[in-house]
């Protein structure tokens, strides 16, 4: 069953009077429960296909299916475009700006990020001024938003402490549970990042270049638990990385291969149980 499809998604951005095409016809399923990649050098799209699956960027064009919800259906996105949080409604020789999204559209998208979506960021972007505990809570804290509801929003309170105490335990930070991110080192910050982006039970994980501000051997630590963690029958999480690192390409058994915003390869693999030469226990 696929998670994210794509159809015929393309993206615009304007750069002066010029337009620059940095997704062209993107096509392309992810199954639930793989561990996928976006692959390319840099400038490819592959960075602006994650943010469009992380409903960050709208599309220019296209379709994008998460879980089963058409995101965009009913949004005439031809004759629309959005450019740093202005929404331009094109048509009929008129332009109408608007400083948001419409109402229903923004509702759906926000519903869908919180739950279905789990993001870990290069830059970690943990709260400072909360522990280890505190970080990984914060988005169950987030009320519901739209018709979107995420399994925990079910939870007892005491549900919820266990949970997150059994996601501290799986990414190996339970003596470090009440500890600040400045106590802790970068390895580390991207473990909470983590059990963070996965306290909803959200589906679809997405990771960008995780690897980025990392050393081999934190690199291998992460990536090796990122992979037990897909593999955990009560997480059930697809992970989708946007990368070019080949290390984690070959770790991935599906690879979305970019060049110049179009999709020139879609394989299907076994992926490797390592990270290359880099993983040390």
């Amino acid at each position: 069953m696929a998670v994210v499809t794509f159809s015929n998604v393309r993206k615009v951005y304007p750069l002066g009077k010029q337009q620059v095409v940095a997704v062209n016809g993107a096509t392309f399923s992810v199954e639930k429960g793989e561990f996928a990649a976006i692959s390319g050098p840099s400038g490819s799209g592959k960075s602006t296909i994650l943010n469009m699956t992380g409903l960050i960027d709208v599309p220019s064009a296209g379709s994008i299916i998460i879980d089963g919800t058409d995101v965009y259906n009913g949004i005439n996105l031809e004759e629309t475009q959005t450019d740093t949080g202005r929404w331009e409604n094109t048509g009929n020789g008129k332009k109408k700006v608007k400083t948001t999204l419409p109402a229903k559209l923004d509702n759906r998208i926000t519903g869908l990020r919180r739950s279905h979506l789990g993001f870990i960021f290069q830059t970690f972007n943990l709260i400072p001024v909360l522990n280890v505990y505190e970080n990984i809570e914060f988005p169950v804290l987030i009320g519901k938003k739209g018709d979107s509801e995420s399994p925990v929003d079910s939870f007892s309170k005491e549900q919820k402490e266990e949970w997150i105490d059994y996601l501290i335990e799986k990414v190996g930070l339970t003596d470090w549970k009440k500890h600040k991110p400045s106590e802790l080192s970068g390895g580390q910050r991207q473990r909470v990042a983590i059990a963070r982006a996965l306290v909803t039970k959200a589906p679809v994980i997405l990771a960008d270049e995780p690897t980025a501000n990392l050393d081999s051997k934190n690199s291998g630590q992460i990536l090796s638990l990122m992979k037990n963690l897909n593999r955990d029958s009560e997480l059930q999480t697809t992970f989708i990385f946007s990368t070019h690192d080949t290390r984690i390409v070959n770790m991935c058994d599906h690879v979305i291969h970019l060049l110049d915003g179009e999709i020139t390869k879609d394989e299907h693999k076994t992926g490797s149980d390592s990270y290359g030469l880099a993983e040390v226990q």
